[in-house]
């Protein structure tokens, strides 16, 4: 079932909201105040939405997280039903220390079509649109997985650029980019922003792999679905705490690979706004009683895909 394109704007706020919280904490080496704010300004908008709302993907648990917790039921309490994935600030390190990317996000589907996925390590690979379905796969390894994406691409593996997220787990997979001459984009942080780059022409992103984070995974899939581009994931368990959390969330099989729409079933709208400027769009600009905002906004069923630029009362 579609969601009405009339409730883009609707949703558009709540990530706007987030932004502006978050923004007045840019610069102050406060990651914990620029997150609570972010999270505070945008349970407020979500709570006005006439719908009962669930969120899916959130601050974590009830018991770890005062607000937009997952399972939290927000909006209204009438009307649809949403599984809704929040990050209300994505890339808490660029705020604290006003530096670029750092973005408010949310996705929202119809109720049951959103992967619960636990806030621990994902594997992720992710290519553009228009090439031949399931090229990649997350068993076949990186030198294959180049290979493929250069034959599709009918281009050189030195004509490639993957995008890497900057951490020791990946010095293997940077290693074999190397050999191979592939150029890598490396990002510090903030891997939803890394993922989308590859449905982007202007980004020059061929690739993305690497493991980051489950909850990232999911809003990253919301957006790629939107622009029908590929993806594919993994959750990666460190003990037995966090294959019993991936359970209590509804996951059976622990070592499935998940596509996008594994991930995302159904229509979904996906919002992105700047805190920050960066890659995609510009940060929270304060004009004294109003403040302006860039959104990127994707919806899957009316292939909405455009910034949308406001000036909001504070």
């Amino acid at each position: 079932m579609k969601i009405n394109s009339s409730l883009i704007n609707t949703f558009l706020k709540t990530t706007v909201r987030g932004a502006y919280g978050a923004s007045l904490h840019i610069g102050k080496n406060d990651k914990i105040a620029a997150d609570k704010a972010a999270v505070d300004e945008m349970r407020n908008e979500l709570n006005k939405i006439e719908m009962s709302g669930r969120i899916v993907i959130g601050e974590g648990e009830m018991d770890d997280a005062p607000m937009l917790y997952i399972n939290e039921i927000v909006g209204t309490k009438s009307g649809d039903e949403f599984d809704i994935a929040v990050d209300p600030l994505e890339g808490t390190n660029f705020v604290a220390k006003n530096l670029p990317n750092a973005l408010s996000v949310l996705a929202v589907s119809r109720k049951g079509n959103l992967l619960h996925a636990p806030d621990i390590y994902m594997e992720k690979i992710a290519i553009g649109k228009n090439l031949p379905k399931n090229l990649l796969d997350l068993d076949f390894g990186v030198e294959k997985n180049i290979n493929l994406l250069s034959e599709a691409k009918n281009v050189s593996p030195k004509d490639l650029t993957a995008c890497v997220l900057n951490r020791p787990r990946h010095d293997a997979i940077v290693d074999i980019l190397k050999k191979m001459n592939v150029k890598i984009n490396f990002i510090t942080d903030g891997d939803v922003s890394g993922v989308i780059s590859v449905g982007y022409s202007n980004k020059n992103i061929d690739i993305y792999l690497g493991i980051g984070g489950g909850p990232e995974g999911v809003l990253a899939a919301a957006a790629l679905k939107c622009m029908g581009c590929q993806m594919q994931t993994r959750l990666i368990f460190e003990d037995t705490d966090q294959r019993n959390r991936a359970k209590k969330l509804g996951i059976r099989d622990l070592d499935k690979k998940y596509n996008i729409d594994d991930m995302v079933k159904g229509d979904v709208i996906f919002c992105a706004t700047g805190i920050t400027d960066g890659d995609f769009v510009k940060g929270i600009i304060d004009t004294g009683n109003n403040f302006l905002s860039e959104t990127l906004v994707l919806h899957a069923s009316s292939k909405t895909n455009k910034i949308i630029k406001n000036e909001n009362k504070k």
